[in-house]
């Protein structure tokens, strides 16, 4: 298993640095559309829809939506946020509110609601024009955000192992702990500060890329939770197996569908996507 995890990862690593980074912004659009419209596959299964072909026009669905946003506005982004604030009523009230969601069109509409705002944000990102301290760079805000899932992680992690008596949602992920949230939090304040400083930004940048930072690491609960409660209602395991030693496309890009929208609505309000910066 883990000879196959550390292959797939070797040939995946390359594929997305390529896609992400060094594609123009329409090369930039159509990489990450595929990569949605994968976990849109996924999530057709998670919905109650494990047939071939139901998976397939809920797939082509998600891409017509993507088509139709490639023109993005922030009142998606506005969406998001509304519908991250519902998603924390709806774990919080697992098993017992299952009953609101679970026929299979309200759960193929969640999934809208999920993947489509998280493509729109990435593309808001990528084409909006970015300046921070003495960085100047849409793409090192990209990878930014990515950081902050990935270091909440490992936050999470250590500090749940060490920490991780009480639970945060014991009936959709037991594993996950409040200490390991405050952990994971705490690593994401680090970052936050060694990339201001990094990037010689003023006090008050910094403590708003603080600020920034903490309610996108909070998110990031959020989707990987979601995940785990539609997965655990379905009775499987993973998303898929098109991941071999991963799962799938959903299992790895569960909490970054939460975090990539509220970030990119921070930035958007805080203007540093305005040419010129502050």
């Amino acid at each position: 298993m883990l000879k196959t995890r550390i292959i797939t990862a070797l040939i995946l690593a390359p594929i997305a640095i390529g896609g992400i980074f060094f594609l123009p912004p329409l090369g930039f659009a159509l990489f990450t559309g595929a990569i949605i419209t994968l976990g849109a596959w996924e999530w057709a299964n998670m919905a109650g829809m494990p047939r071939p072909l139901a998976r397939i026009g809920y797939a082509g669905l998600v891409a017509a939506a993507l088509f139709l946003l490639y023109d993005p506005h922030s009142l998606i982004l506005w969406l998001a946020l509304i519908w991250w604030g519902v998603c924390l009523l709806l774990v919080r009230s697992y098993p017992a509110g299952s009953p609101l969601w679970s026929p299979v069109p309200i759960r193929a509409l969640m999934g809208l609601f999920v993947l489509v705002p998280a493509w729109v944000g990435l593309n808001q990102l990528r084409t909006g024009a970015f300046q921070f301290g003495s960085v100047d760079s849409n793409l090192l805000l990209i990878l930014y955000v990515f950081f902050i899932v990935w270091v909440a992680d490992i936050g999470a992690y250590f500090a749940g192992r060490a920490f991780g008596k009480a639970k945060l949602a014991p009936r959709v992920s037991p594993g996950k702990s409040w200490a390991g949230v405050w952990g994971g939090l705490a690593a994401v304040s680090v970052l936050a500060i060694v990339a201001a400083c990094l990037a010689n930004a003023s006090v008050q940048q910094g403590a708003l890329l603080v600020f920034a930072s903490l309610i996108t690491g909070m998110v990031s609960v959020l989707g990987d939770l979601l995940e785990s409660m539609l997965k655990r209602f379905r009775g499987i395991k993973d998303s898929s197996q098109l991941l071999p030693g991963h799962g799938g496309i959903m299992d790895r890009i569960d909490s970054l569908t939460a975090a990539i929208p509220v970030f990119a609505l921070i930035i958007v309000q805080l203007d540093w996507l305005a040419a010129g910066g502050w």
